[in-house]
């Protein structure tokens, strides 16, 4: 890579969830919802889209809004949002991009000559008599679509939505109950339905006594067909996990397969406790070259709907299957990065307080005792100038970096920080390592630089930094000399 290239890989001020990774030429595009620093809700904003090259995966480039909300003529006041999209390149070499106004059950397709848009609407994804898919008695209700065309060009289009809880009792009452993830054949023209819909997984409760129990289909469809075999991802009844199913056709006999990757690090070799605080996540796998990725996103700013875009190295097992990945900070970098340097600390792939994590179930999670840290930024413009840190880093509060190549040479490390906070941070290259750096702090009410002198290593290792003491500080960066 020419440039470094982290996690989350977009910029600070950016905020693309339900980031869907497909290659179009020689250039890597990620379609995804649009979240808000701040927001109260689940993907407010426009469409918009980022690309990098596929040999410099750090080398991000906006490419700007690529469909408003109120081009959707069910949405022209633009009340409703647009939920999580995916986007193919038809038969006719255009592209179509599948998407959902949160206010409506069925889903609908814009169109662009570019995969960079600008998209124009192109209709609701119907019946053969145009009735809207998701309108008439017995239909489903349409959500999280992905799009999968096979090597016969049969257009397959996935949706579903299995809600738990409190949430499935109102769809029940309102008849739009869903327990399945669904299938729907498109015919050439990417909108018309053909054929019947097909139940491919089943959400929690028809889950109960077979192979997805614990991890039945809650949302984010997303489907591909690698080496032969059609893989379905998805987001569990957990949330905060990806999962995935395979099979030997693209409509049913999906088998479960595992998690590939839980924002919480949970059941990441037998993990039980959650090493990140968790929310919901979506995302979709990508091949660039010889390697496979799958693409997901965190929580940040204190709340469940401010969420930034990650991804990891996955590898397929010779049977096909995928083991379970963990969080990092250099997740698309290719290999560790380098033990030298300036680095921002949102780049963080595990943070925790004392007393550990919690769930965002909630726009905003209470935090009475005041030692949560968290991400945010500087100020709320969108701009290059508003800079993303790690606030309220309080007494044994933790921050992992996942990972570094040393060379042996390193001498010092720096932490950029602000606060009320005096005491030390511990650095170690494990989570109940012995310390190979100890900085030593005092309160500051702008951000500068302390440093510690930092025992040599050589090879490759995580860095976790804790802090002892009293009060509190944000960490803006650090930096390895």
């Amino acid at each position: 890579m020419k440039h470094l290239a982290l996690n989350p890989y977009l910029p600070g001020y950016e905020y693309v969830p339900d980031g869907e990774p497909r290659v179009f030429g020689d250039r890597l595009y990620v379609y995804g919802s649009h979240d808000f620093f701040g927001g109260v809700d689940f993907c407010p904003g426009d469409y918009v889209c980022w690309s990098a090259p596929v040999d410099d995966l750090g080398d991000w480039r906006y490419e700007g809004v690529i469909y408003r909300k109120t081009q959707d003529p069910s949405n022209t006041e633009g009340k409703g949002n647009l939920f999580a999209p995916d986007c193919v390149q038809g038969p006719d070499g255009r592209y179509y991009l599948y998407y959902q106004v949160n206010s409506r059950p069925n889903t609908a397709v814009a169109v662009s000559d570019s995969p960079s848009g600008p998209f124009e609407y192109y209709g609701a994804v119907q019946h053969p008599d145009g009735t809207p898919w998701g309108m008439k008695e017995g239909d489903c209700f349409c959500f999280d679509p992905g799009v999968l065309i096979d090597d016969d060009g049969k257009i397959y289009l996935y949706v579903g939505f299995a809600a738990t809880g409190k949430l499935r009792e109102i769809m029940q009452q309102h008849g739009r109950l869903m327990e399945h993830a669904v299938c729907l054949q498109l015919l050439p023209d990417m909108i018309t339905v053909e054929g019947e819909e097909k139940k491919i997984l089943p959400g929690q409760y028809p889950a109960k006594g077979t192979p997805y129990e614990g991890h039945g289909f809650y949302e984010a469809s997303s489907p591909r067909k690698i080496g032969g075999r059609y893989y379905f991802v998805y987001s569990s009844e957990l949330s905060h996990e990806l999962c995935y199913a395979v099979s030997d056709r693209p409509d049913g006999g999906y088998r479960y397969g595992g998690t590939i990757v839980s924002i919480g690090d949970l059941g990441y070799h037998g993990n039980t406790e959650a090493l990140n605080y968790t929310g919901n996540t979506h995302g979709g796998l990508v091949q660039i070259g010889e390697q496979w990725y799958i693409f997901y996103h965190r929580q940040t700013n204190r709340q469940k709907c401010a969420r930034q875009g990650c991804a990891e190295k996955i590898e397929f097992l010779p049977d096909g299957s995928i083991p379970q990945v963990e969080m990092t900070s250099c997740g698309l970098n290719g290999g560790p990065l380098a033990a030298k340097g300036r680095y921002e600390a949102r780049i963080a792939c595990n943070l925790q307080s004392r007393e550990g994590t919690f769930a965002y179930l909630e726009t905003r999670e209470p935090d009475e005792k005041g030692i949560h840290p968290y991400f945010t930024q500087t100020q709320a413009l969108r701009d290059e100038d508003c800079r993303q840190y790690i606030a309220n880093f309080t007494d044994g509060a933790l921050a992992a970096y996942k990972y570094f190549a040393f060379t042996g040479e390193e001498s010092r490390i720096f932490l950029r920080l602000r606060g009320s906070a005096e005491g030390k941070v511990r650095v170690s290259t494990g989570r109940a390592g012995a310390p190979i750096a100890e900085v030593p702090i005092a309160p500051s009410e702008e951000f500068r630089d302390f440093s510690g002198a930092l025992r040599p290593q050589k090879g490759t290792f995580a860095l976790y930094l804790t802090f002892e003491g009293s009060g509190a500080f944000d960490l803006l960066e650090f930096a390895i000399d």
